[in-house]
């Protein structure tokens, strides 16, 4: 069974109040239907990164957000990241504000996670830094997850 390494946008969509706004409306629909009808084809994964920023801001909603978390298996933190983390934040130009972005990042790729499953396209689900990450996995000899959305992950599925 393929792994999917759940990072944070994909709970909070799940226990956000539902959006009026599109692209937001759209996403959290795709969302709900991906956690609904597709997860079980999947052994899904989280991370103490995700948690700790599904545990911030709004108590009611980290509370919304923690419940989709808790079932999941937390991976443990591997002695790598620390070296990993820093080369993604340099080969990204990732400001500090995104650092976490670069954990959840090291974690799909160090414990070989088939896909990141997320909603970040400024620094995580965007093409362009895709192409990076692959030619940097390829010349590191590192695992490349695929980075995608619910939406993505749906039209993959046979």
């Amino acid at each position: 069974m393929q792994t999917v390494y759940i990072e944070t946008t994909i709970p909070s969509y799940l226990g956000a109040h539902p959006s009026r706004q599109e692209p937001m409306a759209t996403h959290q629909q795709r969302t709900h239907e991906w956690w609904s009808q597709h997860r079980h084809r999947f052994l899904l994964y989280s991370s103490a990164f995700v948690r700790g920023e599904a545990a911030g801001g709004d108590p009611a909603a980290a509370q919304r957000r923690l419940a989709y978390l808790t079932p999941l298996p937390e991976l443990d933190v591997p002695l790598e990241l620390d070296q990993l983390e820093a080369d993604l934040i340099q080969l990204f130009r990732l400001p500090p504000s995104a650092a976490t972005d670069a954990s959840h990042l090291g974690m799909a790729m160090l414990h070989q996670m088939d896909y990141l499953l997320t909603w970040n396209f400024r620094h995580l689900a965007n093409a362009t830094l895709q192409k990076d990450l692959h030619e940097y996995c390829l010349y590191h000899n590192l695992h490349f997850p695929i980075v995608c959305t619910p939406e993505t992950l749906i039209q993959l599925q046979p």
